[in-house]
């Protein structure tokens, strides 16, 4: 096997500026460059980037401080106009062994990834055509998570924009969405603002994080306890070899990595919901709300009666959901199709093949901290299709109305067609 000679990047996400800088800090060893762009400013078409080569902000460290001046400020200009371009280029400095991305917060690490990994970079001058992953390669994505505030967040509905996190008028995420987000795509977490005898709520919140991310080493950052740089250069080395590493997982891929516990803990809960008949797709509208309260998050495969050879994708974080169009079901497809899809997917499919359906089937994970599972599980079932119903067939199930489409979100509310096509394209892995 040949050696991976791109430039390894980390990426260093989380709500708390000052903690996602210590752990920034402990990881600047020489070789190493920490970039971060402040979007504070992104509404009014302007970016502030911050380089640090060799060591943390003091007195003759190296720092590089240059405000970018976008076309149209946003997130996605920023990676596409700047970030990605400019890892190329440090990917290719002398000297520089490893680059840190000191991520702002409305900066996501997951589409940031797909986007190093698969978003074209062009018209380089000296370099070819591609995306910055044929120069740099993730090594890790590290949450940073304050144990005091990370669940109210997660179950909440404010958005970036209410807490003063960015002035984008269209960027309607929510916090939620940022810390659910931050957690579950990361290989490895630090947490901070818990002592050693921990309280009820601390005890909630480190229930809630090792069911949505069982994988993750956790390091506690305590007063005694700094994040010096050997002790964050070690527990790198923790994170373990089969570890996402920036890689975005598409809508049939298993939800349950790891063994995170069933059980409930402090209220916290798992909630599996499977079903081998479809949603009505009127009432699936209606049911969801279901899992807008009391839950930190929910994600899954979709079986809705009106568009039988599309499986659609759920995902919420606290008040706000999504759902779109996360790729076809093996039994729409043909047989030189199929051969083409992932093995695993296909051998698991085969073992609860449908002689009529086919793969066809609802599979949705529900992490609930204030919700009753049996009220969630008993809401959707009451979504699918009745006996008379599902005997009708395929042929009537097309004609309900379908309040779905490609794209729908809860509340209710229009979505900018770039974050739109970003997010179908990571769940369909293209």
């Amino acid at each position: 096997m040949s050696a991976d000679n791109r430039v390894p990047v980390i990426l260093v996400a989380g709500l708390d500026g000052s903690a996602v800088g210590r752990v920034t800090d402990g990881l600047l060893a020489p070789g190493t460059v920490a970039v971060r762009h402040d979007l504070g400013a992104v509404a009014q078409g302007v970016v502030v980037r911050t380089v640090r080569v060799g060591g943390p902000v003091t007195a003759g460290a190296d720092v590089q401080v240059e405000w970018i001046d976008l076309d149209h400020g946003c997130v996605s200009c920023t990676l596409e106009h700047d970030l990605l371009p400019f890892l190329r280029r440090l990917a290719r400095r002398e000297g520089v062994d490893r680059i840190v991305l000191e991520l702002d917060p409305a900066i996501e690490p997951e589409p940031l990834c797909f986007a190093v990994n698969h978003h074209v970079v062009a018209d380089m001058v000296g370099y070819p055509d591609a995306p910055a992953g044929a120069d740099v390669r993730i090594q890790a994505v590290i949450a940073c998570v304050d144990v005091g505030s990370w669940l109210a967040h997660a179950g909440g509905d404010e958005t970036l924009v209410e807490a003063g996190l960015i002035a984008e008028d269209a960027d309607e995420r929510t916090l939620a969405q940022v810390v659910v987000g931050q957690v579950d795509f990361a290989d490895a977490i630090v947490a901070s603002g818990t002592a050693p005898s921990r309280t009820w709520d601390d005890a909630r919140t480190f229930a809630a994080l090792g069911r949505l991310n069982p994988v993750a080493p956790m390091l506690l950052e305590l007063p005694e306890r700094p994040l010096t740089r050997p002790l964050v250069e070690a527990f790198l080395e923790a994170v373990p070899a089969d570890a996402r590493r920036g890689r975005v997982f598409d809508a049939h891929e298993p939800l349950l990595r790891g063994q995170p516990p069933l059980t409930s803990d402090c209220g916290v809960q798992l909630v599996e919901f499977v079903a081998r008949r479809p949603f009505h797709p009127e009432r699936l509208h209606e049911a969801i709300d279901v899992l807008l309260e009391g839950v930190i998050s929910a994600r899954g495969r979709l079986w809705v009666a009106s568009q039988p050879d599309e499986a659609l994708w759920l995902e919420s974080a606290g008040g706000g959901l999504r759902v779109a169009a996360g790729g076809r079901w093996l039994a729409a497809m043909s047989d030189v199709e199929r051969q083409s899809q992932d093995a695993g997917r296909r051998v698991l499919a085969e073992a609860n093949w449908d002689p009529v359906h086919g793969d066809r089937h609802t599979y949705l994970l529900v992490l609930a901290h204030q919700a009753d599972p049996e009220i969630i599980r008993a809401t959707l079932a009451g979504a699918l299709l009745t006996d008379v119903e599902y005997a009708l067939g395929q042929r009537q199930w097309l004609r309900y109305s379908d309040p779905f489409g490609q794209f729908h979100e809860e509340p209710c509310s229009d979505t900018d067609s770039a974050d739109r096509q970003l997010f179908d394209q990571s769940i369909n892995g293209e």
